[in-house]
């Protein structure tokens, strides 16, 4: 039987809103608000961080504190966590995994199992769901183009394709794949799934319901709380 983990990653100094996996949403902040839903999965769940702010709300045996290295996005984060001996304790025996963003408070355990059940396809997945026309023209907005089974690429600039989300299934032999050197395709959209293309790996995809906000500022958290 295959065993999955949820890993979330949880960076405190966000380059467009430092702090903001401790913002309050609704009385919680973002990143609790983010780990209570995925427990509900069922699916042991770990946070990945830089800072002892974050590790603190959760403790030694479910977060993983590394203040020494600087990495690149969260997949990397997610990689150093599976490759520590210090942690491998913990994670060490599980199949595969999923990349749960921390500044997606809106996520669902509907989206978690449906990435989890597409990651032997290839052994990376994501998801998608439809694009609302506002957001088809902002650089926050992340585009992908797929053919409903596997994803072609992503970008920020572009005019088509489906809205894609930050959620990510992995095996453990892809994770432990990623590295630390970002590919030409990476730096030109500032997107570290596309490192995936270089690898030469196919990214399999799967459509969910979201109609929820993905927190990139302070304006995205204003947002969230007058709507909840």
């Amino acid at each position: 039987m295959t065993s999955t983990a949820i890993l979330i990653p949880s960076r405190y100094n966000s380059s467009r809103f430092p702090g903001k996996s401790l913002t309050d949403l609704g009385g919680m902040t973002m990143i609790e608000r983010v780990y209570k839903t995925c427990a509900k999965t069922g699916l042991d769940t770990y946070v990945l961080t830089d800072d002892m702010r974050i590790f603190n709300q959760f403790g030694e045996r479910m977060c993983w504190v590394d203040r020494q290295k600087e990495y690149a996005n969260g997949t990397e984060r997610c990689a150093g966590a599976v490759s520590d001996p210090n942690f491998i304790r913990y994670i060490g025996n599980y199949d595969q995994f999923i990349n749960v963003q921390g500044d997606m408070p809106d996520v669902t355990v509907e989206m978690i199992n449906r990435v989890a059940t597409n990651i032997e396809m290839s052994g990376v997945a994501t998801a998608w769901t439809e694009m609302d026309p506002e957001l088809q023209s902002d650089p926050n907005s992340v585009k992908v183009v797929h053919n409903n089974v596997y994803s072609h690429w992503f970008g920020r600039g572009l005019t088509c394709g489906s809205r894609h989300l930050g959620i990510y299934g992995y095996s453990k032999k892809a994770l432990t794949r990623y590295g630390n050197m970002p590919s030409d395709y990476e730096k030109h959209e500032g997107l570290e799934q596309l490192r995936w293309f270089s690898l030469n790996y196919k990214v399999s995809i799967t459509r969910v319901d979201f109609d929820g906000i993905e927190i990139n500022t302070p304006e995205d958290a204003k947002k969230w709380n007058s709507l909840n």
